[in-house]
């Protein structure tokens, strides 16, 4: 495969949906899975060998306020109205000059905490959104031609 600089992606084209709604003030999304394991001493080789014990999928949605849909959705928190809202998101990157664009679906997504207040004067106000999440799902993989 050749070196095609132009097919290196750029983030200005991802996108965030939220239960099939875009959400267009993010600006910034991070999910990753973390792999738990367990050492495992076997006879016969020095090596020590590596068991898969667990998974655990966590990730941030960073943007701008616009409205206060956020705390509308998880007022159940301050008055233990029910459940934690369970949710799924779908984080899609694509480029115009990459080789195709990218769908991943988090599964049981729920988010860690609300933002309630969080400005200063003179500066567009910023939310960060850390959340958990529990399976994920390739639904378009970029391949190369």
């Amino acid at each position: 495969m050749s070196q095609d600089a132009d097919r290196v992606i750029n983030g200005s084209f991802g996108e965030l949906w939220e239960d099939g709604e875009w959400q267009e003030n993010i600006n910034s999304l991070t999910a990753e899975v973390e792999i738990s394991k367990s050492g495992l001493n076997l006879s016969g080789t020095r090596w020590q060998k590596h068991k898969v014990t667990g998974l655990n999928g966590t990730g941030t949605a960073s943007g701008y306020k616009v409205t206060s849909k956020m705390i509308q959705k998880h007022a159940w928190a301050a008055d233990d109205r029910g459940a934690p809202v369970k949710t799924e998101l779908i984080s899609k990157l694509a480029d115009p000059e990459a080789y195709g664009h990218e769908r991943v679906r988090l599964k049981n997504v729920k988010w860690d905490s609300v933002q309630l207040a969080n400005w200063t004067a003179g500066q567009e106000v910023e939310q960060e959104t850390p959340f958990t999440f529990e399976g994920f799902e390739l639904l378009d993989p970029i391949e190369a031609e």
